[in-house]
């Protein structure tokens, strides 16, 4: 039961992730918090698409162009901490679940 609880957790939590990445990335970019884009534009002065695909590269590290992971380096590391936030919540609803 606490197995597939933890399972269920990781697994719906990191859904919502990759699918909230782009929202989440540049929710970051335009309140400021994630700098310059890799033309040197501050990210937070971008609108639309080129908002959320500078955020994201800056997530992922950089541009390809850079020798960053991009884009979808981006959407990993949203991925990735919305898989850990999920396992971690499950776990202690796991653990202290009667």
């Amino acid at each position: 039961m606490k197995v597939a609880l933890i399972i269920g957790g990781v697994t719906v939590v990191g859904a919502a992730g990759f699918f909230a990445a782009p929202f989440i990335a540049a929710s970051l970019g335009g309140a400021g918090l994630l700098g310059a884009a890799s033309t040197g534009s501050a990210i937070s002065g971008l609108s639309g698409a080129a908002l959320t695909n500078a955020s994201l590269a800056v997530l992922g590290g950089g541009a390809l162009s850079a020798g960053g992971a991009g884009i979808v380096g981006g959407t990993v590391v949203v991925t990735g901490i919305s898989t850990t936030v999920g396992g971690v919540t499950a776990g202690a609803v796991a653990h202290f679940a009667t």
